[in-house]
């Protein structure tokens, strides 16, 4: 299977184009196997160094300029949508971030350089309130920086190729074997990453004994209950000073949560599932300092450890049927 050589040799520019539009708005189809293979068609006169150049150039930034516009819109909205196609989602808006709130423009002359901030660092850069002119010029930069790179690294292995014109079909089929080893790769992390991420927050958990023990000393914890309401009606008590989150909203809701204190989260599902779960979507979204309580409310209860009431609203009055 030649890829992406023989799709170089068909459709040229526009393969190439296209290829790198696709994975610039973040679908996983791995640019360097195309660019390493139109840089070495380069060297076989196939195509022109400079159109190969300004072709991904303009593909990336036709994508960089829309998700800047979406990011300036629509901020950490379109950062969460993102943050799911990232390898890295636990981390990815908080390095993200951080990298940007440091370097501003000079983020962008590496940022294609390094994987899941390429994507992210367009809508970064508009919800950060960069002018768009600025953004133009120093991503520009960088993804010249980066496309012409790899077309370098290609055209000098065409040299190779021209000396030994046969390894020209071992070419393709390794681009093609590279380029399916990078998509399998990318979802392959992603379970294997979900899975650490579950191990270290099953490692995390805090025991009932010591968020008693930092309440009682005053520490500064916030806890969430991640309760249905309709668990509170037969039981309305939650710990001491505990907020109520649906599982649902905390997304909306995120920034009502501090950054700078531990997060205790608990629920009454088996395993902490519900707080595992409800923990992974904050570390997606920058909040590090999780830690689901082991046994939950009822853990908590059983030790007899003290409970707030809960207020419950009302329902409402049913009319009074006429006679």
């Amino acid at each position: 299977m030649e890829l992406p050589t023989h799709f170089l040799l068909m459709y040229g520019y526009l393969v190439l184009f296209a290829w790198i539009l696709v994975g610039q708005v973040g679908i996983p189809l791995p640019a360097t196997p195309v660019l390493l293979a139109a840089g070495a068609l380069t060297a076989e006169h196939e195509l022109s160094f400079p159109l190969a150049l300004l072709a991904a150039l303009a593909a990336a930034l036709t994508s960089d300029s829309t998700w800047f516009l979406i990011g300036r819109r629509y901020g950490h909205h379109v950062l969460r949508i993102l943050c799911k196609l990232s390898m890295e989602p636990t981390i990815c808006v908080r390095k993200t971030q951080n990298s940007f709130g440091r370097g501003r423009e000079s983020t962008l002359l590496f940022a294609k350089f390094v994987p899941g901030l390429a994507t992210l660092a367009p809508p970064v850069a508009g919800q950060n309130g960069m002018a768009f002119g600025r953004f133009l010029l120093f991503d520009g930069i960088g993804a010249s920086l980066w496309i012409g790179t790899l077309l370098t690294l290609g055209r000098l292995f065409g040299d190779v190729l021209r000396r030994n014109p046969s390894a020209l079909d071992w070419a393709g089929r390794f681009s093609g074997a590279l380029l399916i080893l990078g998509i399998v790769g990318f979802f392959a992390w992603r379970v294997i990453r979900r899975r650490m991420v579950l191990k270290e927050l099953a490692q995390a958990r805090l025991e009932p004994e010591e968020l008693k023990r930092q309440l009682d000393s005053g520490e500064q914890v916030y806890i969430v209950d991640l309760r249905h309401p309709l668990e509170l009606l037969p039981d309305p008590f939650t710990l001491p000073g505990a907020f109520h989150f649906s599982p649902d909203s905390i997304t909306e809701r995120h920034m009502e949560i501090p950054r700078d204190r531990d997060i205790v989260l608990f629920c009454t599902c088996p395993s902490e599932a519900t707080a595992a779960k409800t923990a992974l979507t904050l570390h997606k979204l920058g909040i590090e300092r999780v830690r689901p309580l082991r046994g939950g409310y009822d853990e908590w209860k059983r030790l007899g450890f003290p409970l707030d009431a809960v207020q419950l609203a009302k329902p409402p009055l049913e009319p009074a049927k006429s006679l």
